[in-house]
């Protein structure tokens, strides 16, 4: 169960890195660069509020995951 516990860690780290370029490249920069008021307004939130707390919060997870720190201690 705890080889399992850290491949997952890997999986939660390569979703907060699909997660990164996602909220990048696909939904904040198009917003950002909108000519419209809402569209930068939201770009906004999403580049500096969302990504990092989604990334980041993914990746810690993933990485306490792989280092064993969930792993049953007897």
């Amino acid at each position: 169960m705890n080889l399992l516990k850290q491949l997952l860690g890997i999986i939660w780290i390569l979703l907060a890195i699909a997660a990164a370029y996602f909220c990048v490249f696909e939904f904040g920069l198009p917003k950002f660069l909108s000519d419209q008021q809402e569209d930068l307004v939201f770009g906004i939130i999403i580049l500096f509020i969302l990504t990092p707390l989604i990334v980041v919060g993914m990746g810690v997870f993933g990485y306490y995951a792989l280092i064993g720190e969930y792993n049953n201690k007897k």
